[in-house]
């Protein structure tokens, strides 16, 4: 069969909104007889023949199911995409391809603590000079000093805090520095980190991008192609390959991306309003709150909020108490989901309170979820 080639052409979006792009993106044009939707391309090996320029010829080096979700993420970032296994491969494999012996590396203290775990565990062999600082800084000068690399995470995960993507890429090319954003909790939809100066946005697309819980699929967006072209060589080298299968799923559920941030969003509002003055609950964030402290910040650099939040109960057994009286909410440790989950942060290392309570909300309908939440949360109270 023909395979449909995937460029940045081939959907040109601009003048479209979230909805459309996210329904469109990708796809080849309509063809009489052809799906709306192609199948996944599982060739390991393709027909030689002439070998014509740019043809696929071995699976792990390409595959045009990948091409289709890269040109609709890439649409979506602004950017280049290059897809990953995970959002873990994203970082590694971007670290590994940006980062040389001894350069400077600056990361999250306070962001997802697999990033840290990989720098100092799988990257040792580097001996990197790692300066980690919260999101929230304070950003000395000094920390851009001989620094390679900037990695930040906003909103951060699990604190939801927030830092000026603008001001420190200003900063760090200054310095002569990339600056990379791992763009998870605010999506494509939500942030555009290479329109706000970001050299790297990437994402771990296990969590909203393809928001269904099944699935593991992580990328990397750049506007310089000879970087990108980098990365899609490591990714060959490595054989740190997507399946075309969960490529191809990643690429069907993000057309309903919009639908379902939306609804997210709206379960967050409500569930912010309902819990902000509930005696069981303290340290109550979520960015598209009013009252939250980098509201303003986050709303000059997102364009909308999804539905993640975080708040703290007394302690793991009133988290674990709340989860079990809910007839809603289950534990689970991803977020962006249809299903509203609680991920108890501490019990994977995070340095947070026992009690810390990070909340995905859903799709369910806003007034049952509150009047669950409530529910459940009144009972562990009343005990």
């Amino acid at each position: 069969m023909d395979f449909p080639t995937f460029s940045a052409s081939t959907f040109d979006g601009a003048e479209f909104g979230d909805g459309t792009r996210c329904v469109h993106g990708g796809h080849p044009e309509p063809a009489t007889g052809m799906p709306l939707l192609g199948g996944p391309v599982f060739a390991a090996p393709y027909h030689l023949g002439g070998q014509e320029q740019g043809a696929d010829f071995y699976g792990r080096a390409g595959n045009p199911t990948w091409r289709a979700l890269e040109t609709a993420v890439g649409e979506l970032d602004g950017g280049q995409c290059v897809l990953l296994p995970s959002g873990m491969a994203a970082v590694h494999t971007l670290l590994r391809t940006v980062l040389r012996s001894g350069d400077g590396l600056v990361i999250p203290s306070d962001g997802y603590y697999a990033t840290r775990d990989l720098v100092h565990d799988q990257l040792a062999d580097l001996a990197l000079d790692v300066r980690e600082v919260p999101t929230p800084g304070p950003w000395s000068d000094e920390l851009f000093d001989g620094v390679r690399l900037v990695l930040l995470e906003t909103p951060s995960n699990p604190g939801l805090d927030v830092c000026d993507i603008a001001e420190l890429a200003r900063r760090a090319h200054a310095a002569g520095a990339l600056l990379a954003v791992d763009n998870t909790t605010a999506t494509p939809l939500g942030q555009r980190p290479l329109e706000l100066g970001a050299d790297i946005a990437l994402a771990s697309d296990t969590k909203a991008l393809s928001g269904h819980s099944d699935v593991l699929m992580g990328h990397v967006s750049v506007r310089d192609e000879q970087l990108a072209e980098r990365l899609r060589r490591a990714r060959t080298l490595s054989g740190a390959i997507p399946g075309p299968f969960e490529t191809w799923l990643v690429h069907r559920s993000m057309g309903t991306l919009d639908l379902r941030l939306r609804r997210q969003a709206e379960n967050a509002a409500a569930l912010v309003d309902a819990l902000r003055d509930h005696p069981a609950v303290t340290g109550l964030r979520w960015t598209g709150d009013p009252h939250d402290r980098d509201h303003e910040l986050a709303s000059r650099q997102m364009r909308r909020f999804g539905g993640v939040l975080h708040f703290e109960l007394a302690d793991a057994a009133a988290v674990e108490d709340f989860v079990r009286r809910s007839e809603l909410v289950v534990a689970a440790t991803s977020f962006g989901g249809l299903h509203s989950t609680v991920d108890r942060r501490a019990q994977f290392g995070d340095p947070v309170s026992g009690g810390f309570v990070r909340f995905s909300c859903g799709c369910e309908d806003p007034a049952d979820l509150v009047a669950d939440v409530l529910r459940a949360l009144d009972t562990v109270t009343s005990v």
